[in-house]
């Protein structure tokens, strides 16, 4: 199969949230904020960084409004983002299923909507998998409890060789992120799929598919790359704490949209005006001020 260059993304926002409940009742977990900005905005950013352009967000079905009113079409980014419906969480690997037609036979990057990446190589390995080949990447990173995860076993040259969820007696303390690359056999696949004791459709029996048929590989995110994910309150407020530490002491803001957009050139200082009347007086409107001053 020749290359193909990876234009479409999606965000898997549903879930109910229940482990940060009672917060969640009311609200997605995904637009609650992460220090200074909703959550949503760190895998949206991690997409851009990509060079992804074409997004459909996977949403809650009585939680579209209001993701609507924050992201918009995305035109103001200089992006594509377009709403589907989860009617309940049927799994990770159900994303492919909902998102059949916007995928179209084409790669495709899937990310957890409260996962967040962070690290100065981050982008050039987000390019590198955007040129897609045949199979399927996962990223990992090291993790102290790793029988909380599912996890990558390696064999010589770091090559992948077993996945296991949640193992009691773990191989490996890699643990595969909510991050992962596909190539246009992915929905093919996700179809193929039968429901786990979970009633879910797990996102590891698809990454065995691609293993099956060595067809897998990792990217592993080294000392200088973050990955955190705001499943527990603890790990949420663990979060915020990494973004405001950041930030504060080196003064540029994690997940800027406009920022990443006008950087790429696909919005000017039309639209970073316009985002600044939108956001009204606060400090991210003046980080926005400082990018056009």
């Amino acid at each position: 199969m020749s290359k193909s260059k990876l234009e479409k993304g999606i965000i898997l926002a549903g879930g109910t949230g229940s482990r940060l409940s009672p917060i969640t009742r009311a609200i997605s977990k995904q637009l609650l904020p992460i220090y200074n900005k909703p959550m949503i905005y760190y895998p949206l950013t991690t997409l851009m960084l990509a060079d992804i352009r074409e997004i459909t967000v996977i949403v809650n079905s009585n939680e579209e409004e209001s993701f609507k009113k924050l992201l918009r079409d995305g035109n103001q980014w200089g992006i594509n983002i377009k709403y589907k419906l989860q009617e309940k969480p049927n799994g990770i690997a159900e994303a492919f299923l909902i998102a059949d037609k916007f995928i179209d036979n084409n790669p495709v990057c899937l990310i957890l909507g409260d996962n967040l990446f962070f690290g100065s190589d981050l982008q050039s390995k987000l390019i590198k998998h955007s040129i897609n080949n045949n199979g399927a990447t996962v990223f990992t990173q090291s993790v102290n409890e790793p029988k909380r995860y599912g996890i990558v076993e390696f064999g010589k040259d770091f090559k992948a060789i077993n996945i296991e969820e949640k193992p009691k007696k773990p191989k490996s303390n890699y643990a595969i992120t909510g991050l992962y690359f596909f190539d246009n056999k992915v929905v093919e696949y996700a179809k193929r799929l039968k429901p786990s004791s979970r009633n879910e459709l797990e996102i590891t029996d698809l990454l065995k598919i691609y293993l099956k048929k060595k067809k897998l590989t990792s990217d592993i995110l080294g000392r200088g790359g973050a990955w955190l994910d705001t499943g527990s309150i603890e790990d949420f407020y663990k979060t915020s704490a990494f973004v405001s530490a950041i930030e504060n002491r080196q003064g540029f803001k994690i997940a800027c949209l406009e920022e990443i957009a006008f950087n790429n050139k696909w919005i000017g200082k039309k639209e970073i005006l316009e985002a600044i009347q939108f956001y009204g007086r606060c400090d991210y409107t003046n980080y926005l001020k400082k990018l056009i001053s």
